[in-house]
């Protein structure tokens, strides 16, 4: 097992978005197992690289017990049904708080030797993809939250143990907003 520490909120490396992976070699498969031991002993639903402090796309998930990894994800959505629910994050420990996402997602990439992959998840398995994946781009829960939500989420990470202050936090303004191509407005 080779649990990697994770970085936590207010490292930059969670803020830039991720390259795409170009070579599926043995360095790729052992991040991926490093994504999952870490993940597996943190009890984590997802881990993306860049939580490692890696820049590049690929995460792994542990969800209703489907384990699994995935390469250069690309989301789409069949349908406009959203859920609302807790949301956390290994990067911002102990800390969860509301968050709209879409019920049902369909991600296609890659597994660590290069071979298609396709996920369809619905619920908790629809939430970790975009989570995920929000990860590759640079993008943070938080960032999904209304303005009071991202008031209150700020508080109490200010207040969390963990928190650091030498390392200030950002949160960006929903990416998704109304009006975007992601159409997951509030």
């Amino acid at each position: 097992m080779t649990v990697q520490p994770i970085r936590l909120f207010g490292d930059p490396v969670l803020r830039t978005p991720a390259d795409p992976v170009v070579d599926f070699d043995v360095e790729l498969r052992k991040l991926i197992a490093d994504l999952t031991d870490t993940m597996r002993e943190q009890n984590g639903a997802g881990l993306a690289a860049p939580q490692l402090g890696v820049g590049l796309r690929v995460f792994t998930f542990d969800v209703d017990d489907v384990l699994g990894h995935l390469v250069n994800p690309v989301l789409e959505f069949p349908d406009s049904e959203e859920q609302d629910g807790p949301e956390g994050c290994l990067s911002i420990p102990g800390l969860y708080f509301d968050t709209k996402r879409r019920q049902n997602v369909i991600a296609k990439g890659f597994n660590g030797y290069g071979d298609p992959l396709q996920i369809v998840g619905t619920g908790l398995m629809a939430r970790c993809v975009q989570h995920e994946t929000d990860h590759l781009d640079g993008v943070l829960f938080l960032d999904r939250l209304d303005p009071a939500g991202r008031k209150a989420a700020m508080k109490a990470i200010r207040q969390a143990e963990w928190y650091d202050e030498a390392a200030p936090p950002t949160v960006k303004l929903n990416p998704h907003a109304a009006g975007s191509p992601f159409g997951l407005g509030r």
